[in-house]
């Protein structure tokens, strides 16, 4: 480079020799595994952490004094460590251990509902998961909240306009998507927080795309929440994280009883633990914790711009491959999006399409998406997503491609 700096090439083939699935085939195809959105593959660093963690040094944590009681806390709470600098939060103690990003987003939701008032509005957005919209549902129903909606544009863009326009003093909180699971859109987060907080609102984000392709740093984002899940991050199922400012978690009242949340219990009364353990009740995903933080130590091992370069240049490839097919309609084409490419195919249901495309090993996803609002938008009762990670290749892009045109091929 002019400047004398030098960037290093991005290696996929290593990164893909560290996945032992994506040696496997699939109908006797080499596997294309494009639905990562859904749920990411799992590296050898995480693999061989959890394995060490259950063949040598098991037990539960906070409760023991001899050795491997200690040596797994103390993996335990590394992990805790590791999603704090990922994310950039302020200290390890703004980092609260759940089951998964929906359950993050319940705790919130369920710390709010003991202080709605009937009247009290809650912002969300169109594009929005079903785990970023029930949980607010829920308040409506049973304590009468009000649920306003950011308009999603045509090109998968939120309306900022109409969304300044939807805040009042009646606002309570504003929850809304990072990274959309369906368009790829990526959301001006740090302003939508900053109009939030003008209006005197608290503000959550689903990150749970975001924390994969967008390098989140929730100080500069301003937040109250930030919410992650560890299975689309590399690591394993049943471990997320709710990331929340010191004074957002000590105001929300505990989610659960049980042990480990608690300060002193009696007869007559019971004390909490300060946050994060107030809402860790009973015994964590211990090993899926270790997971999560060996997942995002390894993943952090990478340069965020070279990934985010080789994901943007995979989605070049496809839209390469497919302009000018007059069938094919992509869903969502905000500038700057994610590497997440949602479709219709003119005269094919998604579902059909999918399992033809499996035929060639190319594993996309097909249905709603868990996103029915954006549907209605856009007039949907169905769509495929090719979501890609920084472990695909431009010839599994290319693999998509022909595999798309080959279903479609069967159905005309």
């Amino acid at each position: 480079m002019a400047d004398g700096t030098t960037v290093t090439p991005f290696d996929v083939q290593a990164v893909r020799a560290q996945f032992p699935i994506l040696s496997r085939q699939v109908n006797g195809q080499p596997l294309v595994y494009l639905d990562s959105a859904a749920s990411a593959q799992k590296p050898r660093a995480v693999i061989d952490a959890m394995t060490r963690a259950m063949e040598g040094s098991y037990a539960n944590v906070h409760r023991g004094l001899h050795t491997l009681a200690n040596e797994t806390t103390e993996a335990f709470e590394a992990a805790r460590e590791s999603v704090a600098r990922f994310v950039g939060a302020e200290a390890p103690e703004r980092v609260v251990f759940t089951k998964g990003g929906t359950e993050a987003i319940n705790l919130v939701a369920a710390g709010l509902g003991q202080s709605i008032r009937p009247g009290d509005e809650i912002v969300v957005s169109q594009m929005e998961h079903h785990s970023n919209i029930v949980p607010w549902h829920l308040l409506r129903e049973r304590h009468g909240a009000v649920l306003k909606w950011i308009p999603v544009r045509d090109d998968g863009s939120l309306d900022m306009a109409a969304y300044a326009d939807l805040l009042g003093p009646k606002t309570r909180m504003v929850a809304v998507t990072h990274m959309s699971n369906v368009l790829g859109t990526v959301n001006p987060v740090a302003e939508i927080t900053r109009l939030a907080h003008v209006a005197g609102a608290q503000v959550l984000i689903d990150g749970c795309q975001g924390a994969v392709h967008c390098a989140p740093d929730v100080a500069a984002i301003g937040c109250d929440f930030y919410v992650l899940t560890g299975h689309k991050l590399f690591g394993p199922t049943g471990i997320g994280a709710l990331i929340g400012t010191e004074a957002a978690l000590e105001a929300l009242p505990p989610f659960q009883g049980g042990g480990e949340m608690i300060e002193t219990v009696t007869q007559d009364r019971v004390a909490y633990a300060r946050p994060p353990h107030r809402f860790e009740a009973g015994t964590p995903p211990i090993l899926e914790a270790i997971g999560l933080g060996a997942a995002i130590e390894w993943y952090a091992g990478f340069d965020p711009a070279a990934v985010r370069a080789h994901e943007a240049a995979l989605m070049d490839r496809v839209r390469e491959r497919l302009s000018g097919v007059n069938w094919l309609t992509e869903i969502g084409t905000a500038p700057g999006k994610g590497s997440i490419f949602a479709f219709t195919v003119e005269g094919a249901h998604a579902h059909d399409v999918a399992q033809v495309m499996d035929r060639y090993g190319v594993a996309i996803r097909a249905g709603l998406h868990c996103a029915e609002p954006l549907a209605q938008r856009f007039g949907l009762t169905s769509s495929g997503r090719a979501s890609f990670a920084l472990y695909n290749t431009l010839e599994e892009a290319d693999a998509f491609a022909d595999a798309l045109i080959k279903a479609r091929d069967f159905f005309v």
